[in-house]
């Protein structure tokens, strides 16, 4: 009876652990209703067949810019500059500096600024070196249902892609200087403002991708949004209720401890938060190196015997394609 109960355990345990494998069925849908980790560090009860409310999709489609973008530098670097769409002044105005780097952060569903993800970015960040980091706050959006958070997420995608064509425009900073960084929903919101740039922008990151409604859509993060597109996936797979996209849909791929279940970790929204927490550490010291994979087998048994590449940091020159597996450890710095 043991011994029974042993391979019982096992056997649970390989379904738990395998990410969506290689031949997946390309019908695959979640089932109509999940539980996906919010930015306020609770599981929310969703339908993803529930009516959207058209009333806020109708006025995100018409004003998609209709968001706060919050300037931090080395100069502020507690107390945020409000930069606005068609005002130079505002520009002008502020510490803005088209030298350097401009670092993009965007939150998640249910977040705004003060979401933890934003100053733990923010600090690393302008610890590192001397750059703009404008963080993007999509409240208006963000704080609806489910549904009509992710139906509005091209719309806003847009907009901030002809916020930085202004911040182009006005200052000269060039596009080759800035790097998009969003985190779950917020990972395809950059992808859709890399687009609408052209995939002008050199580097776009997007941690931990949101699953649900995104992970057949062609409004999903992809690789041509940017001249090196990145994912790093913590909380995929079909089986767990996995709230990420569990497969390669990027330029690079990182699956930290095979992209499911993290060190130190016992919930979903612990293992989906740990994505931006990997990409802050990384961009402080740069020490996190992945091994190359030919498929998704070899991430789950951590047998990846390819070529390395170091997982997220701030290197604008950066490049890489394929699949790479990265072992942490449990607690920061990881």
């Amino acid at each position: 009876m043991k011994a029974s109960l042993f391979f019982l355990v096992i056997a649970t345990a390989y379904v738990v652990a395998t990410p969506v494998p290689d031949n997946a069925p390309a019908d695959y849908e979640y089932p109509r209703y999940v539980k996906i980790a919010g930015g306020d560090g609770q599981m929310h009860d969703v339908d993803l067949e529930a009516e959207p409310n058209m009333e806020v999709l109708d006025e995100v489609n018409r004003n998609p810019a209709n968001n706060l973008y919050l300037l931090y530098t080395r100069r502020n670097s507690i107390v945020s500059q409000t930069l606005i769409i068609n005002n130079a002044n505002s520009i002008h105005n502020s510490n803005f500096n088209a030298n350097v780097p401009t670092v993009v952060v965007v939150h998640g569903w249910l977040s705004n600024q003060y979401t933890d993800i934003n100053p733990t970015i923010r600090r690393a960040y302008l610890n590192k070196m001397d750059c703009n980091v404008i963080v993007l706050d999509w409240r208006r959006l963000a704080l609806s249902d489910y549904v009509t958070a992710a139906l509005g997420v091209p719309a806003v995608g847009r907009g901030l892609g002809q916020f930085l064509r202004f911040l182009n425009q006005v200052t000269g900073a060039r596009f080759d200087s800035m790097h998009l960084v969003g985190f779950s929903m917020g990972a395809h919101l950059v992808g859709n403002a890399g687009r609408e740039l052209g995939g002008q922008v050199i580097r776009v990151t997007g941690l931990d991708p949101a699953g649900p409604l995104f992970i057949y859509s062609r409004d999903r993060i992809a690789p041509s949004d940017g001249g090196y597109v990145e994912c790093i996936h913590t909380d995929g797979g079909y089986t767990v209720g996995g709230i990420g996209i569990g497969t390669a849909i990027c330029n690079a791929d990182f699956f930290p401890n095979g992209g499911i279940s993290q060190p130190g970790c016992l919930t979903n929204i612990c293992n989906h938060n740990r994505a931006w927490e990997l990409f802050a550490a990384t961009v402080t010291y740069n020490h996190l190196v992945g091994r190359r994979c030919t498929n998704n087998l070899q991430i789950t048994w951590n047998t990846c015997t390819g070529a390395n590449l170091h997982m997220g940091n701030d290197d604008l020159r950066k490049t890489g394609t394929g699949m790479y597996r990265v072992n942490t450890n449990r607690s920061y710095p990881f």
